[in-house]
């Protein structure tokens, strides 16, 4: 076991290389970058003086080429000056080396556009996506296990038929439309007003009493949760049922029944237990899933302030520092949660074995 252990730890080194690279060398060729947003800031500055009458900015004297959109008029040196300070005076094959060895020590450097280190970013906006990612995740298992169950138990029947066409409804409903609908019908005022708009704590939060800051917490994260919830839910219901199905018909299940023991001490004291093995080591994979895949839209829509939706905000204003660090610890989190996700198998079923298999 140890040996698997070393070579998926050996194996983290080249896959999170290879994503860094590939990442990096396709920025390379986006149009737009920091630079060219500062450049299209002075130029909306300089209409919005020419409009007003005030005449040009004083910025824009040299009518030269330049090799940035927009850049044409502004001085070279300044030009210069801007390469120079988000470090594009340096080939990209140096700032991508540069980059690496910084980051093997968790130097992420500064954002462009904010005075403070994208690690410090990261460790405020972290909260907010992990509360989102777990709760979902929870509840996902709440309601996935129960009726995962009660379809195996009464499969073939209506009550199965209907509930696997609302999950598979579900499944196919995508979480930003669905997350949409919940704000629509619940939160817009069209139709109910029943929870905030936007937000996960409301205003004077600090001052409430402990109990209602529970509460008012709760209150904002219940439409998120929600939304985020639909695609795990789809997912791991189907899982549970098809687990105890196969559970239910094997040999040792019969000779329970045979030594007439109740159908609730077979389900419960038999069957669940070894049904729950991929269910329960499968929790840091869907864990992992939800947290990476609806924190962007999900946190956007509803406006919290995680890690999700300044990702979106820093690839928009191509703020790169913070785009890299979040894409380098969301590569490393994942592949470390795919290695504790193989472990975790192991442990609930000793009887798996990966150095056998891969043999």
């Amino acid at each position: 076991m140890l040996n698997y252990i070393f070579r998926r730890i050996v194996l983290i080194v080249p896959t999170l290389f290879g994503i860094m690279l590939i990442n990096f060398f396709l920025v390379q060729f986006v149009p737009g970058g920091p630079v060219e947003q500062i450049i299209s800031d002075l130029e909306s500055r300089t209409s919005f003086i020419d409009n007003i009458g005030s005449g040009s900015s004083e910025l824009l004297t040299n009518n030269g080429s330049s090799k940035y959109k927009g850049g044409a008029g502004l001085p070279k040196d300044f030009i210069t000056e801007l390469e120079t300070q988000f470090g594009f005076d340096r080939p990209p094959v140096e700032r991508f080396f540069a980059m690496i060895r910084s980051y093997l020590v968790f130097d992420f450097g500064e954002s462009y556009f904010r005075s403070i280190s994208v690690i410090e970013l990261i460790k405020e906006k972290m909260p907010v996506s992990i509360s989102l990612g777990l709760w979902s995740t929870i509840l996902a298992y709440l309601i996935s296990i129960p009726l995962g169950i009660k379809k195996a138990v009464n499969d073939g029947t209506n009550f199965d038929n209907w509930t696997s066409s609302l999950i598979i409804i579900g499944y196919a409903i995508p979480a930003f439309l669905f997350a949409i609908f919940l704000l629509v019908l619940f939160a817009g005022g069209s139709y109910l007003k029943l929870f905030p708009i936007r937000g996960l704590v409301s205003d004077g939060f600090e001052e409430m009493p402990i109990t209602q800051q529970i509460l008012d917490y709760l209150w904002h994260i219940t439409l998120p949760v929600f939304a985020s919830t639909i695609s795990a839910f789809a997912t791991l219901t189907l899982l549970t049922k098809n687990s105890f199905l196969d559970e239910i018909k094997k040999q040792y299940v019969i000779t329970a029944r045979a030594k007439g023991l109740s159908e609730g001490k077979v389900l419960y004291g038999h069957v669940f237990r070894n049904a729950m093995l991929i269910i329960i080591a499968g929790f840091p994979g869907i864990f992992i899933s939800v947290f990476f895949g609806s924190s962007l839209i999900i946190e956007t829509i509803f406006s919290l302030d995680g890690l999700g939706r300044m990702g979106f905000e820093a690839a928009v204003a191509r703020d790169y520092p913070v785009v890299f660090g979040t894409l380098y610890m969301f590569g490393l989190l994942g592949l470390v949660i795919g290695l504790l996700s193989d472990l975790m198998y192991v442990w609930v079923d000793p009887r798996i074995d990966f150095e056998v298999r891969q043999g």
